[in-house]
């Protein structure tokens, strides 16, 4: 069981650093006043899951709930 604690916890530091690297390289949400009539149109576009925004915020998504299992499952006290 030790041995298995040992690969969550790698796994766990593999999806840290994965999420630090890709929270930072997003885009940041707001460019001041101006821009809030123009990022509805490109937030809610259709193509907005295509680009690469998209694609590092779905990431980043599915990441977040691996990191929150594996901190539950290490916080367990099983192994």
């Amino acid at each position: 069981m030790e041995a298995l604690r040992i690969v969550l916890q790698i796994i766990f530091i593999i999806i840290c650093i994965a999420l630090t690297v890709l929270v930072l390289m997003q885009e940041g949400k707001s460019a001041g006043l101006g821009a809030i009539s123009g990022a509805a149109e490109t937030y809610w576009g259709k193509n907005k899951g295509r680009s690469m925004e998209g694609k590092l915020v779905k990431i980043t998504k599915y990441l977040a709930v691996g990191f929150m299992v594996i901190t539950v499952i290490l916080n367990l006290n099983v192994f």
